[in-house]
């Protein structure tokens, strides 16, 4: 089976108010983006066509979840969550293009597979969005846009790793945590354990977790926010990977931190450990 293994080589719920409300919300996120110096609700009322009895309600609450934010002039502009959102999906689609020749690099200096991969965007899972297979006759393959659980595979713990408190939490409590091996962690306090400690190195590794035999190590892909918007990995036989451990950290450490700088990004102090909003 090809599917994560090592292989021998032969619908969204509407906004209240429906649909008119949700176009509101999009008319008046256009509107403010086209406006160098925001906008007051009676500018924003004649750039939508709607009455300023509608907006009223709507633009309380995108102010509330900081998508816009309002000045003691009353004038409205975009705020910091969603500048962060459009920053970050900005970055993930120059990722996917540029981080080719680095997946194909990391797996010349290393002789295993390279993975791109990131958070799903409708699941807590990881999904894999571009890969390069290592050319030895006994190899790890995943498929693109595979999917994968967060907390036994390498490049979920480091997604995992990096959620917010309040999210992890909510993960935690609600995600049943399937033994796939011997070794794959399922003890809440064990598996926090393992988040604390790749915030605190900037890698995640996993031997033999989900698939017996195979390792992963990942390392984040910070966007220039501070996000981690992706994770880069390498994966093959539990021997081999063992035997070049420090030779795979020190090269995938430095093809992520090419990556980071492809949007803009950072790579992560080392003692850097707290999850990030």
């Amino acid at each position: 089976m090809r599917s994560s293994s090592l292989e021998t080589k032969s619908p969204s719920t509407p906004a209240r108010g429906g649909p008119q409300s949700v176009g509101r919300i999009l008319a008046i996120l256009e509107s403010l983006a086209d406006a160098d110096d925001g906008a007051t609700l009676s500018e924003l009322a004649a750039g939508t066509g709607a009455p300023k009895t509608s907006l009223v309600g709507l633009l309380a609450g995108l102010t509330a979840e900081d998508c816009l934010v309002r000045d003691e002039a009353g004038r409205y502009a975009l705020g910091p969550r969603f500048l962060s959102l459009a920053m970050r999906a900005t970055a993930g689609r120059e990722l996917l293009t540029l981080a080719r020749p680095i997946l194909i690099d990391l797996v010349a200096a290393t002789g295993e597979s390279a993975v791109l991969g990131a958070l799903a965007p409708d699941a807590d899972l990881a999904t894999y969005l571009d890969k390069v297979e290592s050319d030895e006759p006994i190899r790890y393959a995943v498929t693109v846009g595979e999917r994968r659980a967060l907390y036994c595979t390498a490049l979920g713990k480091l997604l995992l790793a990096h959620f917010p408190a309040e999210r992890l939490d909510g993960y935690l409590k609600a995600t049943p945590r399937k033994r796939f091996t011997a070794t794959t962690i399922t003890r809440i306090a064990e598996l926090r354990a393992e988040l604390a400690r790749i915030r605190r190195e900037g890698l995640s590794r996993t031997a033999d977790e989900r698939v017996d035999g195979a390792s992963g190590l990942a390392a984040p892909i910070f966007a220039g926010d501070g996000t981690v918007i992706a994770g880069l990995l390498i994966a093959g036989p539990s021997e081999r990977m063992r035997a070049n451990a420090k030779d795979n950290e020190r090269h995938l450490k430095k093809a992520a931190a090419a990556c980071c700088r492809l949007v803009g990004g950072a790579p992560a102090a080392p003692e850097q450990g707290t999850p990030r909003s």
